[in-house]
């Protein structure tokens, strides 16, 4: 494994980009991908988030870059993103490792304007970085041609897929030139994601650097019981916050865009500094509070799984999962945004009873134990604190119930029936008690209908005729 960027086969300008960002250093995945990539071939990655994917792909396709020239609507090379932060974070890689290039790049996603996009594109891009369905929307337009595409880039491949965008690769993917270099990069591997290998990789390079859905050791993970409760979930999430030794910012996970903006909002009532952001913001409302989170102006960042995959900031010190994730893959994910770059990261995860079926799903995944932290009125049964009447000895309490005297009890309708049985008669219609008939005693009860000891009347004892 060579210890410089120089030793991969990488020209003077990207090397001197790479010094000049300050990483001395490559990481693990792009010592085995970049000198595959630079050979031309194609390739799948599979690596752990926060590994140095995007650079393993975006460093040789600039030193590739270098010959050559692009023309109208014709990009040379395309990066397919899930979605626009992830799209527009690999844009800024390129600016950031091109800089001693003079290769153009457009960017096209959802939220901007047609017009200023197809102002590039009429100018010839080198490099197109695109979500699929807006790419889509400009082929249909005829605003871009892809004839003349050299490189192909699928990244958060795995989450491409969940997202339900495998139609849309096929159809791009269609409409490339067959002879062209394909590379697959992902965190997770699936049986979908292998069966779109076959179809349009050609002989891959496999670059395998950790086992599939591994999370990094470098990350500390923790569970932490809590009630289902919305309102005690919230509170034990603030006392989570305000215990965590050293946090300096914070990405929290929730499974549902309405719980991202609640949550958010919570916690602003709270004075915590906290934003949020989801996939029905606007694109200028997302890059506003993505931007204000990267520059320290937000502590708190409360996001959907639309920040679980691939963003770059490398010193997120903690995560919490407000939710358990439904799926056990986004849990690797999720939780990837801290302890990025060799940095050492914390994450919590809030576990509700109904949510243990997720999280037994999520340790099956990463084959690895977690540790719980306890929290109080986390919804375990657990003994009430004793007040100073319950601090005392317990003393016997007398029966409610009144004890009956034998001779009372013998005389007792209750026990005259259960003593005797009584041939079945039609039952007359039940009378309304009222105050007086409450107020006789049991014994003059037992005497009968009329208070008296003597014989029945005879017209009570004659039979009815049921109508």
């Amino acid at each position: 494994m060579t210890d410089t960027f120089s030793g991969l086969g990488l020209s003077s300008k990207v090397t001197d980009a790479v010094a000049a960002a300050g990483y001395t250093k490559p990481t693990e995945i792009q010592v085995q991908a970049i000198p595959h990539l630079l050979e031309k071939k194609d390739l799948i990655g599979i690596a752990q988030t926060g590994t140095g994917k995007t650079a393993s792909f975006v460093l040789p396709m600039l030193t590739l870059l270098e010959a050559g020239r692009a023309r109208a609507r014709m990009p040379r090379t395309l990066i397919l993103e899930p979605t626009r932060e992830l799209a527009a974070q690999v844009s800024e890689n390129f600016e950031k490792y091109g800089k001693n290039h003079r290769l153009s790049m457009a960017l096209i996603i959802g939220g901007v304007s047609f017009e200023d996009q197809n102002k590039k594109l009429d100018r010839g891009v080198d490099v197109l970085i695109a979500t699929p369905g807006r790419l889509l929307d400009q082929f249909e337009r005829g605003k871009i041609l892809l004839t003349g595409v050299e490189i192909l880039v699928i990244d958060e491949a795995d989450r491409m897929l969940d997202m339900g965008f495998i139609d849309d690769i096929e159809k791009i993917c269609s409409r490339l030139p067959p002879r062209r270099q394909t590379m697959l990069f992902s965190a997770t591997m699936d049986a979908q994601i292998e069966r779109l290998t076959k179809k349009f990789l050609k002989d891959p390079v496999h670059v395998h650097v950790s086992r599939a859905a591994s999370t990094a050791d470098t990350i500390d993970q923790k569970l932490v019981r809590v009630s289902a409760k919305p309102d005690e979930r919230r509170a034990a999430l603030r006392k989570r916050i305000d215990a965590a030794e050293g946090l300096t910012n914070a990405i929290i996970f929730c499974n549902r865009k309405r719980d991202v903006a609640t949550l958010a909002r919570s916690l602003q009532r709270h004075k915590y500094s906290a934003g949020a952001l989801h996939g029905d913001m606007d694109q200028k409302s997302r890059m506003e509070t993505l931007d204000a989170f990267k520059t320290n102006k937000l502590t708190l960042l409360v996001a959907s799984d639309v920040a679980a995959r691939g963003l770059d900031i490398p010193a997120v010190s903690h995560v919490f999962n407000f939710d358990v994730p439904v799926h056990a893959e986004d849990y690797v994910h999720r939780i990837g945004r801290t302890g990025r770059a060799g940095r050492s990261g914390v994450a919590y995860t809030l576990v509700a009873p109904s949510e243990e079926k997720n999280l037994d799903a999520i340790l099956k995944l990463i084959q690895k134990p977690l540790e719980w932290v306890e929290e109080p009125g986390s919804g375990r049964k657990t003994e009430k604190p004793e007040t100073a009447e319950q601090a005392e000895p317990p003393k016997a309490r007398p029966s409610r119930r009144r004890k009956t005297a034998p001779a009372e009890e013998a005389a007792s309708p209750v026990a005259a029936a259960k003593a005797e049985p009584v041939k079945a008669e039609p039952r007359p219609e039940p009378r309304r008690r009222d105050k007086k008939a409450e107020d006789i005693s049991e014994a003059e009860a037992a005497d009968g209908p009329f208070g008296s000891a003597g014989p029945v009347p005879a017209f009570l004892l004659r039979s009815t005729r049921a109508s």
